[in-house]
């Protein structure tokens, strides 16, 4: 850190010179990211469902993601109106004539046996069903083009596109007004909260700007990583928030150090060496904490959670970057003036306040607060415990689904259809299931096919020889659906494949002994919901035990305790635990107006990990802050009891103006993303703030300090063995 540092203050000027450079490239590479990013991403492609798609999609060339065509002419029967005949006759030709539409096209015109579940109770509007070959990574581009040529009012009957692929296109178009609306939010108010705590307009801008070029450089890594692997255009948002916030942190911690050893008397070269050579490595310790967490996520085979730990990887590298170069050539080029615009002057002056001088931290309120803690160790830790833990309730029932059209605003075109579609319509789009069946000979198929229409719900079941209902068949037919040694079977059903019938649906049909020597694979929206779900849980302990171990080993290698990476791991799953527990009361349930989204019973499966991973890596950023401080006073001591209570109140009372002020900024940044209009989104928005709040309040003012009085010295055990290997390679900041 000293060689660094010395290398930024031998050439500040040069440093910044090209630090604008780079920001500007990475302005003008990183700047149209957004059409390079995909919006799918939640499905395990090795799974079951996804095999089967693929089969459907090489095949069989259908399957793929759907644009539907809702066509409304009020007060006229669309199965008998001449006019809306020809106009979707002319729709559906035309639709025709494009590569990428798969086939069949189903309509009243092109399969009238389709009728009674594509019109409307009342008559007055029908359905065109178009499925999209590219998968959910082309197929949204599809649905947009045919939207923009196609929706729109012919002849009186108006066309409206919805349906899966619409919705992808609409969400990505979303996502990028959202970041734009988070980003007008957060910087101006972020920059009048940094005015507030460093007093002058000239330190506020230090941060900000190390956080705009945080947020360019993560950026244009993320269309460079784009180049190489999918990434999801969700990923944009964890980039600018985290890349403000991480690098308003460490720069704050950083320039806070920066002026206390001004304050003790030090030269300005001589306190920009030690804060960097203290806070410096402090910071550095923080980021490789945020990066593990986030790195667990590289575990989980669907690429909309891979992208986040692309971004989180790279944020943490481009904000540590900044803050590590960036911040002390800035220091050293303004020297005093970095103090100019001190507004906290004119203030006092008009109240006739003398100056603030340097104040030891023992005589500070921080200080007292802690030692009134210290004092109260027990029913504070069991009160806060008991706190978290009823917070923390509501997330015992938590449940997992798959995202629809209902993460959209009530007000998107593509929205309104589907709501439309689900109250006037009288079956469920999407009930069907799919069934592969490969290596099997016709009349085995068609009595699986007889069986499989048994299960309770199913209304029919197709194969390419038959119809079956009830367990036996009902009409001959005749269909393109085998291809090779595939079959493919139709489940024909009136249940949501969201909510628990349409899962206690696909359990039976999973539940039929399949015919020998064969393979079966199911696919629809029923089935990839599960199977996702299913994905998760099975990853889940692998990126939990990688996460913990990472910490694990990493606070050990700064601390030499194993007491405190064991007690920093429960404190952070405890605080956690009562974040989950607000977003399932809130989303899930819907209480307190589900915050403006509409409650689907459900909480999107693939949230809750990347929630932890982010969270839980941010909540150690704040432990290291404190630890380092504590463990630097512990470390002067005669390590006695008394000394152990000493270093812990005087190492928060040192940080616990700047974790507050850094808990405040960043809180700031995640609450901006509660005004996406995505609702996972600002579901994401409202989890992180809570957590960050939480984690600078309940957990570092409280039940921190109260655990560390309880263990007493015992916070700095561990055993011989190890101790000797930490003398031997671990980290210091001395």
């Amino acid at each position: 850190m000293e060689r660094l540092t010395r290398t930024v203050l031998a050439a500040p000027k040069t440093i910044l010179i090209g630090a604008f450079v780079l920001l500007v490239l990475f302005g003008v590479y990183g700047g149209g990211v957004a059409g390079h990013l995909l919006s799918g991403g939640f499905e395990d492609p090795h799974s079951e469902s996804a095999q089967a798609a693929k089969i459907l999609e090489n095949e069989f060339e259908r399957g793929g993601i759907q644009v539907i065509f809702k066509l409304d002419a009020p007060n006229r029967d669309v199965t008998a109106d001449p006019v809306v005949a020809r106009v979707g006759q002319r729709l559906v030709t035309d639709l025709k004539e494009f590569d990428f539409v798969q086939q069949p096209i189903l309509s009243i015109w092109s399969d009238p046996a389709a009728a009674k579940n594509l019109v409307s109770t009342d008559k007055s509007s029908t359905l065109i069903v178009v499925p999209l070959a590219g998968g959910e990574n082309v197929a949204p581009g599809h649905a947009e083009d045919l939207a923009d040529r196609f929706a729109g009012e012919t002849d009186g009957v108006r066309i409206t596109a919805t349906g899966q692929g619409k919705v992808f296109a609409d969400t990505n178009k979303q996502v990028s007004k959202d970041l734009f609306l988070a980003e007008s939010i957060a910087i101006p108010i972020s920059f009048v909260a940094l005015v507030l705590i460093f007093g002058g307009i000239i330190a506020a801008a230090l941060p900000l700007a190390v956080g705009i070029f945080a947020i360019a450089g993560t950026l244009a890594l993320l269309r460079l990583f784009a180049l190489f692997s999918d990434v999801s255009i969700f990923a944009m948002n964890l980039a600018t928030a985290m890349g403000l916030a991480l690098a308003i942190d460490y720069t704050l911690l950083i320039i806070t150090r920066y002026r206390e050893e001004v304050a003790r008397g030090g030269s300005r070269e001589s306190a920009i060496y030690r804060a960097m050579a203290t806070a410096g490595r402090t910071v550095t310790f923080s980021a490789i904490t945020v990066g593990l967490s986030l790195s667990g996520l590289l575990l989980f085979p669907q690429y909309f959670l891979r992208s986040f730990a692309y971004a989180g990887l790279a944020v943490v590298v481009v904000a540590l970057l900044g803050s590590l170069v960036i911040t002390p050539a800035l220091l050293a080029v303004l020297g005093d003036r970095i103090d100019s615009g001190d507004l906290r002057k004119p203030v006092r002056r008009l109240f006739g306040r003398p100056e603030h001088g340097f104040i030891p931290v023992e005589q500070t309120w921080w200080y007292r607060f802690v030692q009134w803690v210290l004092r109260r160790a027990v029913p504070i830790a069991l009160i806060a415990t008991a706190v978290l833990m009823v917070l923390g309730a509501p997330f015992l029932s938590i449940k997992l689904g798959f995202p629809d059209d209902r993460i959209l605003p009530t007000s998107h075109s593509s929205r309104v259809a589907m709501d439309e579609i689900r109250a006037d319509y009288p079956r469920k789009l999407g009930g069907e299931v799919t069934v592969v069946v490969s290596g099997s000979s016709d009349r085995v198929v068609d009595d699986y096919a007889a069986r499989l229409s048994a299960v309770p719900g199913v209304d029919a079941v197709t194969s390419p020889d038959g119809v079956f209902a009830q367990g036996r068949p009902i009409a001959p037919r005749q269909s393109e659906d085998r291809s090779g040694d595939h079959r493919v079977l139709t489940v024909v059903s009136n249940t949501d494949p969201l909510d628990e019938a349409g899962k206690a649906l696909l359990a039976g049909l999973r539940a039929v002994p399949k015919p020998a020597d064969t393979d079966v694979k199911f696919a629809g929206i029923a089935a990839s919901t599960e199977d996702t779900v299913a994905s998760i849980y099975r990853h889940l302990p692998w990126v939990l035990l990688w996460i913990a171990v990472a910490t694990f080993v990493l606070l050990f290698l700064f601390t030499g305790s194993v007491v405190l990476p064991v007690k920093a791991l429960v404190l952070n799953m405890l605080s956690l635990s009562a974040t989950f527990g607000a977003i399932v009361w809130i989303f899930q349930e819907g209480n307190a107006g589900a915050l403006g989204t509409t409650a689907t019973g459900f909480i999107t499966a693939t949230m809750p990990i990347l929630m932890f991973c982010v969270a839980f890596g941010l909540s150690m950023d704040y432990e290291v802050f404190l630890l380092g401080r504590i463990r630097e006073e512990w470390l002067k001591s005669g390590k006695t009891r008394a000394d152990s209570d000493h270093a812990v109140a005087f190492g928060l009372a040192s940080t616990g103006r700047v974790i507050t002020a850094a808990a405040l900024l960043m809180a700031i940044v995640f609450a901006a993303m509660i005004a996406s209009q995505v609702s996972f989104m600002r579901m994401f928005g409202l989890g992180l703030t809570i957590a960050v709040l939480m984690d600078a309040t309940l957990i570092r003012m409280l039940l921190v300090p109260a655990f560390m009085r309880l263990a007493g010295r015992a916070n700095w055990w561990a055993p011989a063995p190890l101790r000797r290997l930490h003398d031997r390679i671990g980290l210091s900041e001395s």
